[in-house]
């Protein structure tokens, strides 16, 4: 075989190995067959709005409207967009208009030419170079599509989480006014008691420390309350000077359990595996890119140009001329076989990442609903306490007034059923952030207004175009005699 044979011959090998690259993905993971438990209700896309907070549910709604996290995201999706629009420009011809003038003067003469015309230019896209590039990137914009409903999800996530947080703090304010009023009621009831000798006055700067100390974890919540107001109002878009006012109302009630679903229909709904699944058939398709660019390019140009020394004579005669080029590469540093490389370690790169992505969204679910149940079972136990303390304190109380025990044993009791009290509250807001937790472990991704909007305005497009195409085929009336 002559060299000429060979050099065809390594073309075409690399032809079917670069057809090769064009496969189905394969899962790296294998879902299993459930999820350890089963729920009773359908997770819908707007998930917060089971919570039945009309309030809460405003407040979702402006910061998927406003949020500049959102907006940066959407943005991205669109430039995606753009660019994989302009990648597949590639696959049609160019087409450009020339005019152009040129002088020359000697010692005696001025020679002055001009031309005008049009040339062509269209790449054949023989072993689908850039077909690969423009399936790359319209899978990269689908990929980016997939990152800003996670985007998007995520968002909702932390308005409801952050909400719940300042229902939290704003109960446990109220219960801590309510704990410090009681204390000093107390401490009231000491200081008469005093006056008729029955107690020691350390009995009284015990209680004395102890409604300040109550009175500190007020203003430890009331900077915590402030510090949320402010995280949402940024949330929302919107500047921290005017935080949102919440009156303290009791937590909501969790909803049921959600119904999990099969491990595949997660892996098929979460956006953020979605999108790792996208990024892995992008990287696929530049490594079929980078294979084909080793083969031979063939470029087909026509050109229609007409030239004359006075423009006035320009239309009066054209020349037309088609050329198609060959261009093989033969030696190139090892650049191209480096890419191919190099695009092979991402492809593989993306493949691991598509499979933690899907492990990690397992745990999530499973780590979620686990924590759930064990706070529920604490919960329990904290009202358990909760009962046991006010009943102990009433007792030490009675014995105390009786002169059985010291005041030490009551106000021990007394701090022990704040306390429990507070832990209690805390543990109600943690098992609604948890529900929170599991809820976006298992939704999916839902249209925002930009989508809808979006779509609104390419559907008007498309039906101006249709109404343009219907008037331009329209034959006008016959002319009346």
């Amino acid at each position: 075989m002559n060299g000429w044979g060979k050099l065809l011959g390594g073309w075409l090998l690399t032809l079917l190995l670069g057809c090769a690259t064009q496969k189905e993905l394969v899962s790296p993971v294998v879902p299993p067959s459930s999820f350890t438990f089963e729920g009773v209700e359908t997770v819908p896309d707007r998930w917060w709005r089971v919570f039945r907070e009309p309030e809460l549910n405003a407040h979702v709604e402006r910061a998927l409207t406003a949020n500049f996290n959102l907006e940066s995201a959407w943005q991205r999706l669109r430039a995606a967009r753009a660019l994989a629009d302009r990648t597949a420009s590639d696959q049609y011809p160019d087409l450009d208009a020339l005019f152009e003038t040129e002088y020359e003067q000697d010692a005696m003469v001025l020679d002055e030419r001009f031309a005008l015309g049009f040339v062509a230019e269209y790449e054949v896209d023989l072993w689908g170079r850039i077909r690969s590039r423009t399936r790359a990137e319209r899978f990269r914009a689908q990929a980016t599509y997939f990152d800003y409903q996670a985007t998007a999800l995520t968002l909702a996530a932390e308005v409801v989480s952050t909400w719940f947080a300042l229902a939290e703090a704003q109960n446990q304010r109220a219960l801590l006014l309510r704990q410090v009023a009681i204390n000093e009621k107390v401490e009231k009831s000491l200081k008469a008691r005093f006056g008729g000798g029955l107690i020691r006055s350390a009995d009284i700067l015990r209680q004395q420390q102890l409604v300040e100390a109550t009175r500190e974890q007020v203003l430890a919540v009331e900077a915590d309350i402030a510090v949320l107001q402010n995280q949402l109002a940024v949330l929302e878009g919107r500047a921290p000077m005017n935080p949102t006012t919440y009156q303290a109302e009791p937590l909501p009630e969790v909803p049921p359990v959600p119904e999990a679903g099969l491990p595949s229909e997660l892996v098929q709904r979460r956006p953020d595996v979605r999108e790792a699944y996208y990024l892995v058939k992008a990287a696929n398709q530049d490594l079929a890119a980078a294979i084909s660019d080793q083969y031979p390019r063939i470029t087909l140009t026509a050109s229609l140009v007409s030239a004359a020394t006075n423009p006035s004579d320009l239309l009066n005669e054209w020349i037309r001329s088609m050329t198609a080029s060959l261009v093989a590469p033969l030696i190139d540093g090892g650049e191209r076989a480096a890419e191919v490389d190099r695009s092979e370690a991402v492809e593989a790169q993306r493949l691991a990442e598509y499979g933690q992505t899907i492990l990690i969204a397992f745990q999530e679910v499973e780590d979620a609903w686990e924590l759930e149940l064990k706070q529920r079972q604490r919960i329990a136990s904290l009202l358990k306490q909760v009962e046991l303390a006010q009943r102990t304190n009433r007792r030490l109380t009675i014995e105390y007034f009786n002169g059985v025990v010291e005041y030490l044993d009551v106000l021990t009791a007394l701090v022990e059923e704040q306390q429990l009290q507070r832990d209690l509250l805390e543990a109600r807001g943690d098992r609604l952030q948890l529900r929170v937790a599991l809820y976006r472990a298992l939704a999916g991704g839902f249209e925002t207004e930009r989508e809808l909007a979006a779509a609104y305005a390419a559907l008007r497009k498309q039906e101006a175009f249709e109404a343009w195409q219907k008037n331009k085929n329209l034959k006008p009336p016959p002319k009346r005699r």
